[in-house]
Order: C-alpha cells, then sequence, then structure tokens
C-alpha cells in the first residue's frame, strides 16, 4: 500500500525557515515526479514546486522562486521543500505528491498524494 506522510509543518514568524519533508512507502519512487502543492483557507490548491525523476530538473512557482528549494532522496524515498524568507502569504496546508505523467505543474499529474501539514507563518 502507498503511503506518503509529511511533516515538518508549524508556526514560524515571517522571514523564518522550515523543511519540510515527505516520506514514500509502499514501492520504489526513484523514477517518479515529486512535487508540493499548497491550499490556503478559501483558496484552491495550487501547485509550488515539482523535481522530475532524472535528469531532475527542478520547477517553482513564482512566488517562491528563490525562497523555497525541492530536492530528493531516492535512497530514502523521501522529497523536501525547504523554505527561506516565510512570508504570512505562504500559510496553508502543504501537500506533497508522486506520479508519473506531464505537466508536473498540474494536479492530475499526479497519482498518490500526502495528508498534508500545516504551516503558518505569523506577520
Amino acid at each position: 500500500q502507498v503511503q506518503l506522510v509529511e511533516s515538518g509543518g508549524g508556526l514560524v514568524q515571517a522571514g523564518g525557515s522550515l523543511r519540510l519533508s515527505c516520506a514514500a512507502s509502499g514501492r520504489t519512487f526513484s523514477n517518479y515526479n515529486m512535487g508540493w502543492f499548497r491550499q490556503a483557507p478559501g483558496k484552491e490548491r495550487e501547485f509550488v514546486a515539482a523535481i522530475t525523476w532524472w535528469p531532475y530538473m527542478t520547477h517553482y512557482v513564482d512566488s517562491v522562486k528563490g525562497r523555497f528549494t525541492i530536492s530528493r532522496d531516492n535512497a530514502k524515498n523521501t522529497v523536501y521543500l525547504q523554505m527561506n524568507s516565510l512570508k504570512p502569504e505562504d500559510t496553508a496546508v502543504y501537500y506533497c505528491a508522486v506520479g508519473l505523467r506531464n505537466p508536473v505543474l498540474l494536479a492530475r499529474s499526479y497519482d498518490y498524494w500526502g495528508q498534508g501539514t500545516q504551516v503558518t507563518v505569523s506577520s
């Protein structure tokens, strides 16, 4: 059974940092694309970042470029999201996802989803 478990969310002041992790189990995901999405209250789920399988290209939504970094550790079946210079508008539930299809910016390209982790940035 495939399972994705996010961790690392929490409450942080504006300008602070958090590192989200998403551990996958149930199968090997080294040849899958891995991504992060977020959903703020009253808003639709939006793409945040993705890292493809080899050659591990990264993609970011414009609002997080230069502040967030996505990475993966295939040996641990884990994807990370390092979030720096956090802003109140980054407040949302963050979801990790893995999938085989393109484009990686679209939620429908992903087959498996985590349960989400709350990130709250105070001003």
